[in-house]
């Protein structure tokens, strides 16, 4: 029997925390040496209470940095764990031949995460832009049994192989992105998860291929409606 990994099948199941809360703001997990995950923590977060979170994949030739300024004042505001992982090479492995060494620390971030936090099962985004879209989109339908939402900015394509669970599903894409063309990539995206019975907010924005500020307000108020 083959590997549900290599389907990009996740085996985490959330835990209770056995380590303490991290310091607020900003912090390494230590899943690499290089190129490492970064958890942000809101500030007078609850020790106990449930907390959602909010996983972003950045786009291609980025890194967790680069997307965390679009949605820290969220985090910040409405009390929500943002984790930022970072690509094993250029871009997310799926979108270079299939899921490997990124599912596997995504994996181990996500550990890292629930042995400091209680995490809230109903509300666990996995979100992304650009090619880091195509691999939210990818890993969160796989995944609808981990992932409680799954938010699409500007992404290109989904690689579903397996289906678990029933994720609520955000898209947004720019009328003008250069890159990926609206007609082949989010229109066509939602065409196939609505037909497929899945909930989807699909929004179209007069712009390029770009993270747009509103448009996050929009998903971050459809992560926790």
């Amino acid at each position: 029997m083959l590997d549900p990994s290599l389907f990009g099948r996740l085996p985490f199941t959330p835990a209770e925390p056995v380590e303490g809360p991290l310091p607020a703001g900003r912090n390494h997990l230590h899943i690499s040496t290089e190129r490492d995950a970064v958890l942000f923590v809101p500030t007078a977060l609850g020790a106990l209470d449930p907390v959602p979170l909010f996983v972003m994949f950045h786009g291609a030739g980025g890194f967790p940095e680069k997307v965390l300024p679009f949605l820290e004042a969220h985090a910040e505001r409405d009390k929500f764990l943002i984790l930022a992982p970072h690509s094993t090479y250029a871009t997310w492995d799926i979108v270079i031949g299939g899921s490997g060494p990124d599912l596997e620390r995504l994996q181990q971030a996500l550990v890292e995460v629930t042995s400091h936090y209680r995490i809230d099962n109903r509300r666990i985004a996995f979100a992304g832009f650009s090619d880091g879209a195509s691999y939210a989109l990818s890993i969160g339908i796989t995944n609808g049994n981990i992932a409680s939402h799954v938010i699409a900015f500007s992404g290109g394509f989904m690689s579903v192989f397996m289906q678990e669970g029933a994720p609520e599903v955000f898209i947004a894409h720019g009328l003008r992105d250069e890159q990926l063309p609206i007609e082949t990539s989010g229109r066509a995206n939602a065409g196939k998860l609505k037909a497929a019975g899945y909930n989807v907010q699909y929004v179209e924005f007069d712009g390029l291929h770009v993270i747009e500020p509103d448009v996050v307000s929009m998903a971050v108020q459809f992560f926790l409606k």
